[in-house]
């Protein structure tokens, strides 16, 4: 499958009117067979003074990682892994910026992003913070990740603590896709409703200007940027849009797509809530798994069967063992004991660890 990349990044009128640098950083690379593209969006508040820089090293790391060790990342089953080995391979890039520049901490190098990377039929994507990701198929066109903002409309960053676990990691094939498009705020801002999570059918305009070649794609997305999203306020933000256009696939047909949908309903049902809800419901669990583990370190092993003449041919030879095998079984039982209380501490240790966890993602809310 031959698969076209492109990337254009534009500095948003906000900034041009202060005088500040784009921070938004985008790339597109193909290499080792496989096709990557980036976007980040440096934090723009005022103690994140190296945004800028940020956004261009993370951009240019996890391009170099996806090219280089593409196979390892997809066949890795534990998400978990994944999503802290793309954190850390940023920080490394960040670690040799704050050695450089003499920077007081990272967090001033703090930025969001946003990737995806195919081989053969492969696709793996990456996302923390806003910004958007959109599938692009012969069926329409549909977010392939979302926004990522808390309840006051902050968002998250590669240098947050414990930003593994707000990095969201999508695993994919080719089938049915015609186009991955990736874009900043300042981009998504102006085509995607997140109170109905629709995207507009420009995005797979956009796309499809990338059917005459990476130069003339990003000219196009380059010239309708200008026009339509910077240009279209003095108040707009840096914008960075990326596309994997499949050639040869089905486009869809974007004088069907919709341009309008109904709000997703209410609802007063929250994350907060059902973690509060299942704080006793795990309370209890952790006992019960806590006590099924002590009973069966105690317990000792019971034979498969008895042999019946061990039951009525031996009395004799078992009353006269009885001691010795009473002792064996007082022994067992005792570092069977020691090792319940060792591995009960632990449990409790953890149980209060994941407590600890949750109350302070509350007070965090």
């Amino acid at each position: 499958m031959s698969i076209t990349v492109g990337n254009v990044t534009i500095v948003g009128q906000k900034h041009i009117n202060r005088g500040v640098p784009c921070e938004d950083s985008s790339i597109a690379v193909q290499k080792n067979g496989v096709s990557v593209v980036v976007v980040a969006d440096g934090a723009g508040s005022k103690q994140y003074t190296h945004a800028r820089f940020g956004s261009k090293a993370c951009v240019e790391a996890i391009s170099d990682l996806m090219c280089e060790h593409f196979d390892a990342l997809y066949n890795e089953n534990r998400e978990a892994a994944i999503r802290s080995l793309v954190i850390a391979r940023i920080h490394i890039a960040f670690a040799d910026l704050i050695k450089e520049m003499k920077l007081e901490s990272m967090e001033q190098l703090s930025c969001t992003l946003l990737f995806c990377a195919v081989k053969d039929r492969r696709v793996l994507a990456g996302h923390i913070g806003d910004g958007l990701m959109v599938r692009v198929s012969s069926d329409g066109i549909s977010p392939l990740t979302m926004p990522q903002n808390d309840s006051a409309g902050h968002t998250y960053f590669v240098t947050a603590n414990h930003a593994a676990d707000y990095l969201r990691i999508v695993k994919t094939t080719t089938d049915n896709l015609h186009a991955v498009c990736l874009m900043t705020d300042g981009v998504q801002d102006s085509v995607y409703d997140e109170n109905s999570g629709l995207v507009k059918p420009v995005v797979a305009r956009m796309a499809e200007t990338f059917a005459s070649g990476r130069e003339n794609g990003e000219n196009e997305i380059k010239g309708i940027l200008e026009k339509f999203i910077v240009g279209a306020s003095n108040a707009s933000d840096d914008s960075s849009f990326g596309v994997l256009y499949f050639d040869g696939t089905k486009a869809p047909d974007t004088g069907s797509l919709k341009n309008g949908a109904d709000a997703f309903p209410r609802s007063e049902d929250t994350f907060k809530k059902l973690q509060e809800e299942m704080v006793p419901q795990v309370k209890k669990a952790r006992n019960i798994i806590v006590e099924t583990n002590i009973n069966k370190e105690v317990a000792p092993a019971a034979p498969a069967a008895e042999e019946d003449h061990i039951a009525k041919g031996k009395a004799a030879e078992n009353e006269a063992a009885a001691p010795e095998t009473s002792v064996k079984i007082e022994n067992i039982q005792e570092t069977g004991k020691k090792k319940s209380m060792i591995y009960l501490g632990a449990m409790i240790f953890e149980f209060l660890v994941i407590v600890v966890l949750i109350i302070m993602l509350f007070l965090k809310k």
